[in-house]
């Protein structure tokens, strides 16, 4: 990808001078990798290095929106015990480099789904820790006071639970715009789950901050031990119910087998040593004062979430709209999320 395009170094060292971060010239500059399509720039200045984060090249309608929500989600988190990506300035202005962007430290670790380092990999008691920590991400999250780091507004707790269903339904069903859909009868249990949820929904929570896409791919881990370094993409973080980032955890966590996945890409190897998702539970459990009786509605309800989410490029790769084999894939990661919920269900 041609980065410079979409990110005018020369501009951006004016605007850095002008945050206090002192005066030189971006040196060194190289796209990252990630799980998103979101521009990661890491690079030099002024005797440091940063991580510039921005849209991609073709905006959707709500990106610059997003990178706002997340620098104000980063900013909010900066003295929590929950390890993220270290927030340095954000610009919210869009006409400096043609969209919303923010500055982070770089996070010295790895991704998991990436392939581990031979510590990590010769050591299956660190690989039982990854797992542990990983769930302590989330503990942590949830008992962040949002109103406290100020977040009061940031998302809509009122009735967030009821809301759920009908907004994904209503979601799932304007994919009929996109003709050559395969439509919502290829997905098993659509309507079941559904209707599951809608009858076995807990009566009551209490809000905190989601991270909103809670799994193995959006975690990055220290390179000397099973820690976490840092939960990253926080681009569907909100104020909801905390325990949906358990429940979608368990709902994309690799099974016994190969053949249990939900999702191609999420299974690390070697998984000998990772624990069972009874494990996280109770693991969760022991760290928090939430109620966790009902965690496999949650974890249905991340099946049924995700699931139409990743329906949706099926349904624009059927339209011509998205490459075929991609939107294959995820369908088929649909039809085994939505395989996963009925287990629960029945």
């Amino acid at each position: 990808m041609d980065w410079q395009a979409y990110i005018d170094t020369e501009k951006l060292g004016k605007w850095m001078a002008g945050q206090g971060l002192g005066d030189g010239e971006v040196t060194g500059a190289h796209l990252l990798g990630g799980g998103t399509q979101n521009l990661l720039l890491r690079f030099d200045y002024n005797g440091r290095s940063l991580v510039l984060r921005r849209p991609p090249p073709h905006l959707r309608a709500n990106s610059n929106e997003t990178m706002r929500r997340e620098m104000r989600m980063l900013e909010a988190l900066a003295e929590s015990d929950v390890p993220h990506p270290r927030l340095v300035a954000g610009c919210p202005d869009e006409t400096v480099l043609g969209a919303a962007f923010y500055l982070m430290e770089p996070v010295e670790g790895f991704a998991p789904v990436n392939g581990l380092p031979a510590f990590h990999a010769s050591d299956a008691a660190v690989r039982h820790r990854m797992g542990l920590s990983l769930v302590e991400g989330i503990t942590a999250l949830g008992a962040v006071d949002y109103e406290a780091v100020g977040l009061a507004g940031f998302g809509k707790p009122e009735n967030y639970l009821e809301r759920q269903v009908n907004r994904w339904r209503q979601q799932l069903q304007s994919y009929g715009d996109f003709p050559g859909w395969s439509g919502p009868q290829a997905i098993p249990g659509v309507e079941t789950v559904a209707g599951w949820l809608e009858r076995h929904r807990p009566s009551s929570f209490e809000p905190g901050i989601i991270h909103g896409d809670y799994h193995l791919g959006n975690v990055m881990y220290r390179h000397d031990s099973g820690e976490l370094a840092a939960i990253v993409d926080w681009e569907l973080t909100t104020i909801g119910d905390p325990l949906l980032d358990l429940g979608w955890l368990l709902a994309t966590w690799p099974g016994e087998t190969p053949a249990d996945d939900t999702i191609e890409g999420f299974r690390v190897q070697p998984w000998e040593g990772f624990p069972a998702a009874g494990e996280l539970v109770e693991h969760y459990r022991s760290r928090t004062h939430r109620d966790t009786s009902s965690i496999e509605w949650y974890a249905v309800l991340a099946c049924y979430k995700l699931g139409i989410i990743l329906e949706g490029t099926h349904a624009r790769a059927c339209a011509g709209k998205a490459p075929k084999a991609t939107g294959d894939q995820l369908h088929a990661s649909t039809v085994a999320l939505f395989e996963r919920a009925l287990g629960w269900v029945r």
